[in-house]
């Protein structure tokens, strides 16, 4: 049976670096592989982008009302009128590859289990557990309830500790208020932090809202 993986990490841990080199793994042996993300993430528009500088365009996005298993169900049947035309035998995809998978909602996080299982092709989704306010995002909250394997993507801290959460920055300050989701540019960057310095940051709390 194929499996739901849910690979999460920090921020800067190498989420988007890995995949990318999954999926050359993948085609360096041939085999065929679909890359998604969510809509929302707008950074990058339709590329998935590492922190290396490598970009690849994704194959589909994924809207917030959309359905991740229909929408994999197309692209993974090459529906394309020019290749049908032509004949064209379309490869089995071998892996689904999903970025950012904390923005999925929890149905689409469910669509991804069932993909593994009734669709019998392995998902690795990538993403970032909580938010700046160590609140845990709705796809990956479903993720980690129902993925059959955990691999957590280990970085540091600027202390040099392990980084477990995430910080967001405004300019030169650290926010603790705002909507979970803001996709970093040119007004907003994150920075993952260790447990000592996030309690610093945040004055003491783990829940820290309008700080």
């Amino acid at each position: 049976m194929s499996k739901l993986y849910f690979r999460y990490g920090a921020m800067n841990s190498g989420k988007s670096t890995g995949l990318l080199q999954v999926a050359f793994n993948y085609e360096e042996r041939g085999q065929r592989v679909l890359l998604a993300k969510p809509g929302i993430d707008t950074k990058g528009e339709a590329d998935i982008v590492s922190r290396l500088g490598v970009t690849r365009a994704v194959d589909f996005l994924i809207p917030p009302d959309g359905s991740a298993r229909e929408l994999f169900a197309a692209n993974a049947a090459g529906d394309d009128p020019e290749a049908l035309l032509e004949h064209v035998d379309v490869a089995p995809v071998a892996c689904l590859l999903v970025d950012e998978a904390q923005f999925l909602t929890s149905e689409q996080v469910d669509d991804l289990f069932r993909i593994a299982v009734l669709d019998g092709v392995p998902v690795l989704a990538y993403g970032i557990r909580t938010d700046f306010r160590t609140e845990a995002f709705p796809g990956a909250a479903r993720l980690l309830e129902i993925a059959h394997t955990l691999e957590e993507l280990k970085t540091i801290c600027r202390c040099g500790r392990k980084a477990i959460f995430n910080t967001r920055r405004v300019g030169d300050k650290v926010v603790f208020d705002g909507d979970q989701v803001a996709i970093d540019g040119d007004d907003v960057r994150y920075e993952s932090m260790c447990g000592v310095c996030y309690l610093e940051a945040s004055g003491g709390s783990l829940r820290p809202l309008g700080h």
